[in-house]
């Protein structure tokens, strides 16, 4: 019979005490994701030994059997991880820190909303997180091998130029996301995309930061008006392993929708890839997003993994 589990904070424990819990998640994410995650560990195993990390470990004895973090900005709380080994009870360890964070979440003053994306390689917690009065949000991680590419680079309407992504489109970037998901499905998983400001923290986040993977700007396209810097597209690439792309966003302005601007910038995209031997891309989209989802099925991509956005408002 196995101890029964302990629930501690993640500023009692150290990094040494998670390293064989960090590499079994590490192979999950290579292996079914063929994602490299040692980055985001790195950074984790940093904010556990600064004792700077919210969150949980379970123990098994002497064993970690899992953990999760979490991050409370004013109003709002973010889930930023959590895993539980399959070696073990995954689901009732991942419900039981599950809790434990959530209870500590929601004693926080003002706090009004929760966010998590969390991908699950043991079992899934939607049913923790109905129980805990969260709406899920289905979505699907999509692999494209490079080879079975099935776009065509069709050539764009007249009056638009497609170019490489530059930091000088921040500011426009993210007044695009904002207008492209008013009164989107995604806008409900992810608040930041409903001002321009919470779409800028976005962009920065995925640029700046490696939670996302490394950002290749010369695989990042943007589609504008040849006389401006207003942006009507956007598609932006991340590496996350070796030969490994990552599309970390994709969007058409209202308006210039259904014109072929997504096929034509996953064309540029996965051509630029090509030419640095990526043998694949990935993407997350989520279920409802029927017409999206239908047209990365027609370009090659299929679906490797299912999870769920779960959100909490008052």
């Amino acid at each position: 019979m196995n101890p029964p589990l302990r629930i501690e904070e993640l500023r009692h424990t150290s990094s040494r005490q998670m390293e064989r819990l960090f590499a079994e998640e590490r192979d999950h994410w290579l292996q079914e994701l063929h994602w490299d995650y040692r980055p985001s560990l790195q950074l984790i195993s940093k904010f556990i030994e600064a004792k700077t990390l919210a969150g949980h470990a379970a123990f098994s004895g002497q064993e970690a059997v899992g953990y999760g973090f979490y991050i409370v900005e004013e109003s709002k709380g973010l889930i930023g991880g959590l895993y539980a080994s399959p070696r073990h009870d995954a689901a009732e360890i991942g419900r039981q820190i599950l809790d434990e964070m959530l209870a500590n979440m929601r004693a926080a003053p003002g706090l009004r909303r929760i966010e998590a994306q969390l991908m699950p390689f043991g079992a899934p917690l939607d049913h923790a997180f109905v129980g805990q009065n969260f709406r899920l949000h289905p979505r699907q991680f999509m692999l494209l091998p490079l080879k079975e590419w099935t776009g065509e680079s069709t050539p764009l309407p007249d009056g638009l130029r497609l170019e490489r992504w530059d930091d000088r489109y921040f500011e426009p970037c993210a007044r695009l996301i904002q207008a492209a998901y008013s009164g989107h499905v995604d806008s409900e998983i992810n608040d930041q995309y409903r001002t321009e400001a919470g779409a800028l923290r976005f962009l920065k986040n995925i640029i700046l930061l490696p939670g996302c993977g490394q950002f290749r700007p010369e695989a990042s396209m943007i589609v504008r008006p040849p006389s401006s810097d207003r942006l009507v597209a956007v598609a932006l690439t991340s590496c996350v392993s070796h030969g490994v792309g990552h599309t970390t966003q994709i969007c058409v302005l209202p308006g210039y929708q259904g014109r072929g601007l997504g096929r034509r910038l996953m064309a540029a995209s996965v051509q630029a890839l090509r030419s640095k031997q990526f043998h694949a891309l990935s993407l997350t989209v989520t279920s409802a997003n029927a017409q999206a989802v239908k047209l990365y099925e027609k370009l090659g991509f299929h679906t490797v993994k299912t999870f769920s956005a779960a959100v909490w408002q008052i």
